[in-house]
């Protein structure tokens, strides 16, 4: 594919190809890693507006950033009520960024019964004054978004064009309805549709698990970026393939264990990466002998014996 840069206000992405906020896995140092790999621009995991704005910990602890991170900051955002979302945004906890992208995707029940995520896909009012809200902090704002709840309600040019109106200065396509999931056929027709219809920066998303899918991806749709999700979770070094980028996953893997237990600890780094690295011997002969030694391990010492001696 094509890289370009992409303008949010007065700065500039690295590159087209970006990495998806993903819930329980793209912490601070996993972010830095796949930056370094050739994103062009990384976000925290979705972080609650109304838990920021009530001193949660657990919140806060989502905010991290590694010292050495160079790109454009950006904090995914989640609620329902725009007034938190403002407050969140205007928060000296999100001071370090400058990018705030607002969640109205997520499938997840929980997350869907409490009006939050993919539910505001059927509340274009409150969805607007979410975004406006947002953009009261001066920070640029983008929204990821599905193309509707159900196949049978597709609203995907109706939103896109309430995000560009409501102040977005991006919006990001997840081509498959909130029913699917992350399963299913990537819809490209919607996302297209959507690129046609407004003139802000438009990120498809959905189905990339290697750089023929995002070429694929963007033929297919027109789009001026991609963002990858569970593509990255699986392979992070996608990222130098589609950018043409030399890479030694066994390296990328160690400096990943011995980065997340500076950052946050033994308990949590050996958990975390026996998780992380049970997905990145998916396929390789002798996997769930592999796995079960894995998750065996007690310590992160261990976790790195198993990845050493393995040939990737």
């Amino acid at each position: 594919m094509r890289l370009n840069k992409i303008r949010l206000g007065g700065a500039y992405t690295e590159n087209n190809v970006f990495l998806a906020p993903l819930a329980g896995y793209t912490n601070a140092v996993f972010r830095q890693i796949c930056f370094e790999l050739g994103a062009g621009m990384t976000f925290t995991e979705m972080v609650s507006a109304k838990g920021l704005c009530y001193g949660s910990g657990g919140t806060r602890e989502l905010l991290q950033i590694t010292s050495e991170y160079s790109g454009i900051k950006a904090c995914q955002l989640f609620g329902s009520e725009p007034e938190f979302i403002r407050r969140a945004a205007e928060s000296g906890e999100l001071s370090p960024f400058s990018h705030i992208d607002i969640n109205m995707g997520c499938p997840v029940p929980k997350i869907f019964k409490n009006g939050e995520g993919s539910a505001l896909l059927d509340n274009l009012q409150l969805a607007s004054e979410i975004i406006k809200a947002a953009k009261k902090s001066g920070k640029t704002v983008s929204v990821k978004f599905r193309t509707g709840i159900t196949e049978d309600k597709l609203v995907t040019v109706d939103f896109a064009k309430m995000c560009e109106d409501s102040g977005a200065d991006m919006i990001v396509i997840h081509g498959r309805t909130r029913d699917k999931m992350y399963s299913g056929e990537v819809n490209y027709g919607e996302i297209a549709a959507a690129k046609q219809a407004v003139s802000i920066p438009v990120i498809a998303n959905g189905g990339i698990f290697c750089a023929e899918d995002c070429d694929k991806l963007i033929n297919e749709t027109g789009a001026d970026g991609v963002m990858i999700a569970r593509g990255a979770m699986y392979a992070p070094w996608i990222f130098a393939d589609i950018i043409g980028k030399p890479y030694d996953k066994k390296a990328i893997i160690m400096r990943q264990i011995d980065d997340t237990l500076a950052m946050y600890g033994e308990r949590f780094a050996t958990v975390f990466m026996r998780k992380m690295v049970s997905f990145y011997i998916k396929g390789m002969r002798g996997n769930a002998e592999l796995k079960n030694k894995l998750f065996s391990a007690k310590s992160c010492q261990e976790v790195k014996e198993i990845v050493n001696s393995l040939s990737f």
